[in-house]
């Protein structure tokens, strides 16, 4: 087990890479094959991420399938366990205030609606995660420190440092109301001062997923259609970023709504 300088030196080297780190997650859910893993997280020099993690002895590796080592368990549930002591206690928590509107441009994807951008004051930080579940519909990103939360077409994302975005609003009245509701909302959890409890999971069908895709059937993730895309999508089989008609800029809105959909699957 790592201990000594160096040692620990190797291991803050393998984890201060993000697709690494990508790795060392979806191990968490249990063993995988290399190509499961480039499946997930790319190819591109994969087998040089790998090696760096096997030589930080977070990873095992044998004969093509990849595995947690003990360490690499107890670390990642190590660092698991810090995040929740961090957030758990809202009492300390302060009640915020949102800025006036600093900027309202239009939505790429549909011109008629608007993407708005205003400021909360204090900034929320790891504070928003415990809050995910106060809202119906929403999930906590660790990888952009923020909670995205949809309601209908119109999704709200809170940044840990106090930024906050909505799109496809239909005017400035309509934003300004949502952002009073959120402050309501999140001031009247911390005046609880508790976590709330746990959501159930939200049922996502497959015509859901399927309205915010291109509709192209270009067949360039490999699937016949779209549609067929949407099922393999909700049955885990293929990731979102096998669409590439949806890195096109007109797809932007599109997409942030499918990555929220996507992570009640």
């Amino acid at each position: 087990m790592p201990g000594d300088p160096k040692e620990i030196k190797l291991v803050n080297n393998a984890l201060a890479n993000g697709t690494r780190r990508k790795v060392m997650n979806f191990l968490v859910e249990g063993d995988r094959t290399i190509e499961e893993i480039g499946e997930v997280v790319g190819k591109a020099m994969l087998d040089y991420h790998l090696k760096l993690l096997q030589q930080a002895n977070l990873i095992e590796l044998e004969e093509g399938n990849v595995s947690l080592s003990e360490y690499g368990r107890n670390f990642i549930e190590g660092k698991s366990g810090e995040t929740a002591k961090k957030v758990a206690d809202l009492s300390r928590a302060k009640p915020v205030e949102l800025t006036e509107i600093r900027q309202l441009l239009p939505c790429i994807a549909d011109s008629t609606k608007f993407r708005t951008i205003a400021n909360m004051a204090p900034p929320l930080g790891g504070v928003l995660k415990v809050l995910e579940p106060i809202f119906p519909r929403s999930r906590y990103s660790d990888r952009i420190g923020a909670l995205i939360t949809q309601k209908g077409e119109v999704i709200t994302t809170i940044y840990s440092t106090g930024k906050v975005t909505i799109t496809m609003v239909k005017n400035e009245g309509e934003a300004k109301e949502m952002l009073d509701s959120l402050k309501e909302t999140i001031n009247e959890a911390i005046a609880k001062g508790v976590a709330p409890a746990p959501r159930e999971k939200v049922r996502v069908e497959p015509m859901e997923i399927y309205k915010y895709l291109p509709k192209t059937d270009c067949k360039d993730c490999g699937e016949q259609g779209c549609y067929t895309f949407a099922i393999k999508l909700m049955a885990g089989e293929l990731p979102l970023d096998k669409c590439t008609p949806l890195k096109e800029a007109k797809y932007a809105t599109n997409q942030e709504h499918l990555k929220v959909l996507t992570a009640y699957i």
